[in-house]
């Protein structure tokens, strides 16, 4: 698999997290590999077990750049690609921030409303500029 076609995985599972959050990503991804047929794939297991591990920072950073939206607001969807991205913005070295905002970008895109990458792309950069997101590499 391509690194664009891993994340879209990744965010295609955080998207099935959302709705099952009794399970682990992990686990909802071992589902797929096994009912689906889907690849295994390094990348797609780090950057699940990393979400899951550091959800209250990762929905907490999103919250504190999503003015005026609660996080029950925000579609499914759009958490998905944030979290996804925030978890490559904070934890990835090997991810160059800007990619990771213009591939969370696309993604939304295609898989949500049409007003939604705006507001995407509006988190997204605020993160960039977060402490906590890794140097321009």
């Amino acid at each position: 698999m391509t690194r664009k076609e891993e994340r879209e995985l990744a965010f295609a599972i955080l998207f099935e997290y959302a709705f099952d959050s009794g399970e682990t990503p992990l686990s909802h991804y071992e589902k797929a590999i096994e009912t689906r047929g889907e690849k295994d794939s390094a990348y797609v297991r780090r950057v699940l077990d990393g979400v899951e591990k550091n959800l209250g920072l990762i929905d907490s950073a999103i919250d504190s750049y999503a003015l005026n939206w609660k996080k029950e607001r925000i579609s499914r969807v759009s958490m998905a690609v944030l979290r996804l991205a925030a978890y490559e913005m904070f934890y990835m070295e090997d991810v160059p921030l800007r990619v990771s905002l213009n591939e969370a970008i696309e993604l939304s895109k295609k898989y949500d409303d049409e007003k939604a990458y705006g507001f995407v792309n509006g988190v997204l950069n605020s993160l960039l500029h977060d402490e906590r997101a890794v140097g321009e590499k």
